[in-house]
């Protein structure tokens, strides 16, 4: 595992935003400033959205519901296209799409977590991420798209919190890129320092309304148990992330090929030669946040 480094870029108005560049992938290095991930673009604004415009990003990925992009639209430097990909269209009660309730409505979402019953729902939750038809649809669309020639610019992708749909979106990304699953990990768990801080004011408020933080927690960070679901579901389904983006997605071995050349630096690294094709972890688990 590599040795991590610091690849966020702060913004108040729009939390968790990091480059995905900068980690080994194979014999080389998936570039700097091509590819972002964030929470919810719908708060961008002052300096924070002249910053984001200096970030050269000309397409951003919304993985959220049309619901959750109709009440909170992104709001995008001018001539930024955005491209809608519905991931959970096909499942009306999934978790995921349900962390926005927290700031309207925390008590309702705090009751449908009781009796335990928020880890469960996010490792269905991550399951359904994986291999919903429109799980499949949207994800496939997303990868198409980043290889699309005609695309210009930078790239981002998100949902409202950045950590689940955007988690899986990262995660299957930088595994096909070849990053070492270990590394994959700790940018997947990034995200518990990124983001839960700047969710304090909320979580705060809710707690002045009577509900108990502890309900909440397990469905706004993130934990290795999530990831791992998700790993499950895809070796379940599909046998592994090749086999997902090959059977799942119906991309092809050209495309693959393409989605590397457009986002690795290729680098001569003699540790690495000949080390042969991404290989998960025999578990595909690694540590948990508790």
């Amino acid at each position: 595992m590599t040795t991590p480094i610091d690849r966020r870029v702060p913004l108040q108005s729009a939390p968790n935003l990091r480059d995905l560049g900068g980690l080994a992938a194979g014999d080389g290095t998936v570039r700097s400033g091509v590819i972002y991930r964030s929470a919810t673009l719908a708060r961008l604004g002052g300096d924070d959205l002249v910053a984001f415009g200096r970030l050269g990003i000309g397409t951003v990925y919304d993985l959220r519901t049309a619901a959750e992009r109709a009440d909170a639209p992104d709001i995008l430097p001018d001539g930024v296209r955005s491209v809608g990909l519905d991931v959970l269209a096909d499942s009306t009660t999934d978790v995921a799409a349900s962390v926005g309730q927290l700031a309207s409505d925390p008590a309702g979402l705090a009751a449908s977590l009781s009796d335990g019953r928020g880890v469960a729902l996010m490792r269905e939750s991550y399951r359904n991420i994986v291999s919903l038809p429109s799980a499949l649809a949207a994800y496939r669309a997303f990868y198409l798209d980043l290889i699309d020639g005609d695309r210009a610019g930078a790239a981002l992708f998100h949902c409202t919190t950045g950590k689940d749909r955007t988690g899986w979106a990262a995660a299957s990304l930088l595994l096909l890129l070849g990053v070492d699953p270990d590394d994959v990990l700790v940018d997947y768990l990034e995200t518990n320092a990124d983001l839960l801080p700047a969710l304090a004011p909320v979580l705060d408020a809710a707690a002045a309304h009577g509900v108990d933080r502890e309900l909440l927690l397990p469905v706004l960070g993130v934990r290795g148990e999530y990831l791992d679901a998700a790993l499950d579901e895809m070796r379940s389904r599909f046998g592994d992330i090749e086999g997902y983006a090959r059977d799942g997605l119906g991309l092809t071995t050209e495309q693959l090929d393409a989605l590397r050349a457009r986002f690795v630096d290729e680098e001569p690294d003699t540790v690495n030669a000949g080390r042969g094709p991404l290989k998960l972890c025999p578990t595909g688990r690694g540590p948990g946040v508790e």
